[in-house]
C-alpha cells in the first residue's frame, strides 16, 4: 500500500498535459496530411471494379440508404448452413459494402472529423501518461509509453479491418507504418514538453 507522500508523489494534474495533448493533435494531424498528400501509398488501398458503370447502375436502381451491407446478407448467422444460401457463397461475388451519400467527398467534414480523432488519441495517450508517469520523469519512459499508447489508438484498427472486413493485409500494414509514424511524433511532443523536463 503506498504511503501518503508517495500517493501525492504519482498524481499529476490532467492541466499540466494539456499542451502536449494538443501539440501532438495538430503534429499528427499535419504528419498525416504529408503522408497521405505527399507519399500517396494508399492510392493502393483501393481498387477499381471491372465495369464500374454496370455496377453503379445496378445499385442505383433501388438506391441503397446510406450503410454498410454485406451481399449475400443473411439475417442469422445459421441461415449461412442453407443450402441456397452456401450456393451464393460458393459461387459468389462474397462482398462488404459500404454506401455513402451521394456527392463529391465531404473533404473538409472528413479532416475536421480526423482531428477530432486525434484529439480524443492524444487525450487518452495523456491519460495513461498521467496515471503511470511522474513529472520530470525518465524522458525515454515517456517517449516509450506515450508512443506505445498512440500505437495502439492508431493502428490497432487496421487490424480488426483485415481480419473481420476482409480488407487486404496490404491495407492494414500501410496503415500501422502511418501508426508508427503518428506514435514517433506524439512520443517525442510529450517526451519534449514533458512537466519537469
Amino acid at each position: 500500500m503506498l504511503s501518503a507522500h508517495q500517493a501525492k508523489e504519482t498524481f499529476m494534474p490532467f492541466g499540466s498535459l494539456w499542451l502536449p495533448v494538443l501539440v501532438a493533435t495538430v503534429a499528427v494531424w499535419l504528419a498525416s496530411s504529408i503522408l497521405h498528400m505527399a507519399l500517396k501509398y494508399h492510392k493502393a488501398d483501393y481498387k477499381k471494379l471491372p465495369d464500374e458503370d454496370a455496377v453503379a447502375a445496378a445499385l442505383g436502381k433501388d438506391a441503397p440508404a446510406p450503410g454498410v451491407y454485406v451481399l449475400p446478407y443473411c439475417a442469422d448467422p445459421s441461415q449461412m448452413k442453407e443450402p441456397a444460401i452456401a450456393a451464393r457463397y460458393e459461387k459468389g461475388p462474397v462482398a462488404m459494402l459500404t454506401v455513402v451519400r451521394n456527392g463529391p467527398p465531404a473533404l473538409g467534414k472528413y479532416l475536421l472529423q480526423w482531428l477530432a480523432f486525434c484529439l480524443l488519441v492524444s487525450f487518452v495517450v495523456g491519460y495513461i501518461a498521467r496515471h503511470t508517469l511522474q513529472p520530470g520523469g525518465d524522458l525515454l519512459n515517456v517517449m516509450r509509453i506515450t508512443g506505445a499508447a498512440a500505437f495502439l489508438g492508431y493502428g490497432c484498427g487496421y487490424l480488426t479491418d483485415s481480419i473481420w472486413r476482409g480488407a487486404p493485409w496490404s491495407n492494414s500494414l500501410r496503415g500501422l507504418a502511418d501508426a508508427a509514424v503518428y506514435a514517433l511524433v506524439t512520443g517525442l511532443v510529450f517526451r519534449f514538453l514533458w512537466p519537469g523536463a
